[in-house]
C-alpha cells in the first residue's frame, strides 16, 4: 500500500484513541499529527476526573515528551494552537459504560463524528491483580466496542492485543481468532460472566477475613489471576485477559469492521520520529539496564531461544496501514507484528552485546565509580537457575537468619527485605519462563 493513499485516507478523518498516555498510543498520535496535519480531529481518552485534568495529563504526559520534538520544531510557538484545533482530550475510563465520559454533549458530538476507534488501553503487567486485568483487558474491550457501535460514521475498530495470546505453543502461530469457550489446553473454556462472578466471590471471601490487609488481598488476587489463567492453558493473567478480550470482540462485533493487532515485545522506535525513543524500561530493557548497573550476575534463558522484539514505530505503521486497508470491510482481520520469522534475534546475541557494550561503555554509579560487568553467565534451564539461586541466595539467607536469631531486631528488617527480594525474583523467573525459552513465534 502506497504512502500517498494512506495519507489521503487519513485526511479529514476523526479518530478516537484510548490509552493515550501509554507508550504505543503516544507514538500513534504523534505520527498521525506529523504525517497528516489535515486529520479532522483526534479524540483522546485520558483517565481523569474532568476535562481540565485530562488536558493537564495530555500536556504533561504526552506533548512534553521528547517524542514530540519534531512537531515542536515544525510548529514552534504555534504548536498549542495546532493541537487545540486538532486534539480533544476526553476524561474517561474504559472500565465504565460509555467509557466513563460524563459530558453527554461531548458524547453526542463524538458519536456523530468518529470514523475510526483505536483501542490501545490495557494493563500489560503479567502479574496484575485479576480483577483489574479482567476489568481493563476484557470488559474494557467490550465497553470500547459498545461505544464504537454507537458512532454513526464508524468505519473500523482497531484493537491492540498481544501475540502472546497464543500461550506457550512453539513454532509458527497462525492468525486465528479466539471464540468464546476456547481454551489452550482442551479444558472447557472460560466464560467471562463466570469469571466476573468468581472474582466478586473471591474478593468477598478475602474481605471477610478481618486479618487481611490491602497488601495480602493484592497478592491473593495476583495469585488468583495466575491460577485462572493456568486452568485454561495460558501462562499469565495478562495474556489470558487479552485473549478473553479478543473473544468478546469477535462474539459481539456484529457487522462492525474489526482489526485485531497482535504485536510481540514492543521496544524503542527504529526511525520515526527519530531512532531510539523509549519511555522508561520495558521488558528486555530492564534486564539489560540491571546487568549494566552490576545488579545482575547471570542471564536466565536458552541462548538459542528467539526474543521477538519489534520497534514501536513499526507497530504504528502497521496500525495505520491496517486502518486504511480494512475500513468499511465488515469482518474480523487479525495481524501478528513481530520479527522472529524475518529477522530473528537470539537471546545469546543480547547477552553478548550487553557484555561488549558495557565493557566498552561502563555504567557510572551514584558514587561516580565505573561498574565493571562480569562476563555473561548463562543459565540455560530452570533447573540450572534453581541450583544457582539456591546456592548463591537461598542458602546464604537461611544462614543469615540462623546467625542473627539471637541478635537485635535491627537485623529482622534486613532479613525480611532479602527474603522479599528473593521471592520476587523467583516469581518473575516463573512468569517470564515461557518467553525466555521460546524457539520461535
Amino acid at each position: 500500500m502506497e504512502l500517498g493513499s494512506i495519507l489521503n485516507f487519513l485526511g479529514n478523518k476523526t479518530i478516537f484513541v484510548t490509552g493515550v498516555t501509554g507508550f504505543l498510543a503516544k507514538i500513534f498520535v504523534e505520527k498521525i499529527l506529523r504525517v497528516q496535519p489535515n486529520v479532522k480531529k483526534l479524540y483522546l481518552l485520558v483517565r481523569a476526573t474532568d476535562a481540565k485534568s485530562a488536558m493537564h495529563r495530555f500536556n504533561t504526559q504526552v506533548v512534553e515528551k521528547d517524542l514530540f520534538k519534531i512537531l515542536k520544531e515544525k510548529y514552534g510557538t504555534n504548536l498549542q494552537s495546532f493541537l487545540s484545533e486538532k486534539v480533544t482530550p476526553v476524561a474517561g475510563d474504559i472500565t465504565y459504560e460509555n467509557l466513563g465520559i460524563k459530558d453527554y454533549n461531548l458524547i453526542e458530538e463524538m458519536w456523530e463524528n468518529i470514523d475510526i476507534v483505536v483501542n490501545v488501553a490495557a494493563t500489560t503487567n503479567f502479574d496484575e491483580r485479576y480483577d483489574i486485568a479482567l476489568s481493563l483487558n476484557t470488559f474494557g474491550a467490550k465497553n470500547v466496542l459498545n461505544f464504537a457501535a454507537k458512532c454513526i460514521k464508524i468505519k473500523l475498530l482497531l484493537h491492540v492485543s498481544t501475540a502472546y495470546v497464543s500461550g506457550e505453543k512453539p513454532g509458527l502461530i497462525l492468525e486465528t481468532p479466539y471464540r468464546l469457550g476456547d481454551a489452550l489446553n482442551g479444558a472447557d473454556g472460560p466464560d467471562i460472566n463466570t469469571e466476573e462472578k468468581i472474582i466478586k466471590d473471591k474478593l468477598k471471601e478475602l474481605n471477610y477475613d478481618k486479618t487481611a490487609t490491602d497488601k495480602s488481598i493484592m497478592l491473593a488476587m495476583k495469585d488468583f489471576g495466575i491460577q485462572r489463567a493456568n486452568k485454561f492453558g495460558w501462562p499469565n493473567t495478562y495474556v489470558f485477559t487479552k485473549a478473553l478480550g479478543e473473544m468478546v470482540l469477535g462474539h459481539l462485533k456484529g457487522d462492525m469492521p474489526l482489526v485485531i493487532l497482535r504485536p510481540t515485545i514492543i521496544t524503542s522506535t527504529y526511525k520515526e520520529p527519530f531512532p531510539g525513543w523509549m519511555e522508561g524500561l520495558r521488558t528486555v530493557d530492564s534486564l539489560i539496564a540491571s546487568y549494566g548497573k552490576g545488579k545482575l550476575a547471570c542471564f536466565l534463558g536458552d541462548p538459542e531461544s528467539i526474543l521477538d522484539v519489534v520497534p514501536g514505530d513499526m507497530v504504528v505503521n502497521v496500525m495505520i496501514a491496517a486502518i486504511t486497508a480494512h475500513a468499511n470491510q465488515p469482518y474480523e482481520t487479525i495481524y501478528h507484528v513481530g520479527s522472529s520469522t524475518s529477522n530473528p534475534l537470539k537471546y545469546k546475541e543480547i547477552q553478548k552485546n550487553a557484555y561488549n557494550y558495557f565493557s566498552k561503555h561502563p555504567w557510572i554509579n551514584k558514587d561516580g565509580k565505573l561498574v565493571i560487568v562480569p562476563e555473561v553467565k548463562v543459565l540455560n534451564s530452570m533447573s540450572s537457575f534453581n541450583r544457582y539461586f539456591n546456592l548463591h541466595y537461598v542458602l546464604p539467607l537461611q544462614a543469615f537468619q540462623v546467625m542473627n536469631m539471637a541478635l537485635c531486631h535491627a537485623f529482622n528488617g534486613t532479613y525480611e527485605n532479602l527474603k522479599r527480594n528473593i521471592n520476587l525474583v523467583l516469581r518473575l523467573a516463573e512468569l517470564y519462563k515461557p518467553y525466555l525459552f521460546s524457539k520461535s513465534l
